[in-house]
């Protein structure tokens, strides 16, 4: 095999849309990668908040939120696929120390890196008890790509690529999380613009 067609990894890393994409979804995103392998590759978008209050959400499907630190949280649009189910990006549910060999919940996928997505109910059923993790990301929908659909678009320069940052995900407001995210590479938008002139 040739050195410039090894396989990339790119789970646990950020994708962040070229000031260039212009796809309603997608642009000016910055998606956190679950899964990428050579079948594909799977993310949510951090930084697309819709209306809707983790709150709210919760009342939809019949259950309290004891959890006041995430009362006034948004549910986030992560991406263009099953737009009526959630995914939790979340803290592992383990003691400092131990290794996150299984996951807590029914339906967990364990990412390399040091967090876990969730579609399963009983997440939710922890956190409307005053429990569950510390830190979540709650979206409707997921970004999905085919088999070298994600590849063939990095190299078109659709999207940078950066080790995630978990403060851009849980510190970083919503609305600063793109900027937040260039910055992990040493770039601002203006940098990127397509109407810069060149030299």
């Amino acid at each position: 095999m040739a050195a410039d067609s090894a396989p990339i990894n790119l789970t646990h890393h950020f994708l962040i849309a070229m000031p260039g994409l212009e796809d309603e979804t997608f642009g000016r995103s910055v998606v956190y990668l679950c899964e990428h392998n050579p079948q594909g590759a799977l993310g949510l978008i951090i930084n697309k908040p819709s209306e809707l209050s983790l709150k709210r959400l919760f009342d939809k499907v019949d259950l309290p939120l004891h959890r006041p630190d995430l009362a006034a949280a948004r549910v986030f649009q992560g991406g263009p696929l099953q737009t009526e189910r959630g995914f939790v990006l979340h803290d592992p549910m383990m003691s400092l120390g131990e290794q996150a060999d299984e996951a807590t919940y029914a339906s967990t996928l364990l990412i390399p890196g040091g967090l876990e997505m969730t579609t399963s109910r009983d997440v939710l059923e922890a956190l409307s008890t005053g429990f569950g993790p510390r830190r979540v990301l709650v979206s409707l929908g997921y970004s999905a790509w085919g088999e070298g659909q994600l590849e063939s678009e990095l190299g078109e320069n659709t999207w940078l690529t950066v080790e995630a940052d978990l403060d851009v995900i849980f510190e970083t407001p919503a609305e600063q999380r793109y900027d937040r995210a260039l910055g992990l590479l040493g770039l601002q938008a203006w940098m990127l613009s397509p109407d810069v002139g060149h030299a």
